[in-house]
């Protein structure tokens, strides 16, 4: 379990050190989870997500929220909203935005990671959901968007689907944190989504991704064992036998013999 969390100045005097750990979290429970664990940071995102809830849940862990990226359409608007994260216990936030609304937010001191390489909102403009970086001209494009999110005053990116290779040559030629979703374990750090760590995902599985546990079968069982439950309550009440003696409230003979004839009087 952490003991401290990281700080800004952490991050950037481990980088190159040892590889950091970050996991996309959907509750406080699995952020609780992560930190019982000793994960380094959790990501979290939602519109309508509470984000206190996430801090309370892991007071020791670095806690980044994902700004959605369609709601700040000036600097200002993006200032406030990762003011608003801040003060109820983000540390960081993600945000997509250009690299001029990034700058006025790193000018607030504002910690900010932004992302390289597949964005899964712009995967129309990669041609779908496949890796970015396989021919020098994109590595290229990859490696100078990361600059440029350093040179804003971004704390970090998050590197997805990039080759190895080319991600490794990047993470050594930034001084920013360099996250690796899929991209290598030369990046500064690997992050991952809890539903694929976990195994519960319904959808498609990242070939990048590892699973460690069968969750998905485990809920399944958890439903076959909730309907069964349900089923016998209502056996129980049809027959009578819930509620038994034991589930009852006493009362009293004398004082119950008071009431009935209370309720003769006023009868």
């Amino acid at each position: 379990m952490a003991t401290k969390k990281l700080t800004i100045k952490d991050i950037f005097d481990l980088k190159g050190k040892r590889q950091f750990t970050e996991v996309f979290c959907r509750t406080p429970l699995e952020a609780a989870a992560c930190e019982a664990a000793g994960i380094d940071m959790v990501m979290v995102s939602g519109r309508n997500l509470d984000l206190k809830a996430f801090r309370e849940a892991i007071p020791h862990t670095f806690l980044s929220f994902g700004l959605p990226f369609g709601d700040h359409a000036s600097g200002d608007e993006a200032v406030r909203a990762g003011f608003d994260a801040l003060g109820v216990g983000a540390d960081a936030v993600y945000a997509g935005y250009s690299f001029d609304v990034v700058e006025r937010m790193a000018k607030e001191a504002i910690p900010v990671v932004g992302h390289v390489g597949f964005i899964p909102y712009k995967s129309s403009w990669f041609g779908g959901f496949k890796a970015v970086g396989k021919t020098a001209d994109d590595a290229l494009k990859v490696f100078e968007r990361t600059k440029a999110y350093e040179s804003a005053g971004a704390i970090g990116v998050e590197v997805e689907l990039v080759p190895a290779r080319i991600a490794a040559e990047i993470s050594k030629r930034v001084k920013i944190l360099c996250l690796s979703m899929g991209s290598g374990n030369q990046c500064d750090g690997q992050y991952l989504f809890a539903t694929d760590i976990l195994g519960d995902n319904t959808g498609h599985i990242p070939r990048h991704a590892k699973v460690y546990r069968n969750f998905k079968a485990e809920y399944a069982r958890l439903h076959q064992e909730s309907v069964a439950a349900f089923r016998e309550f209502k056996a129980d009440t049809d027959t009578g036998a819930y509620p038994a003696q034991n589930h009852l409230i006493g009362v009293p003979e004398a004082e119950y013999d008071k009431f009935m004839q209370a309720l003769a009087k006023g009868a």
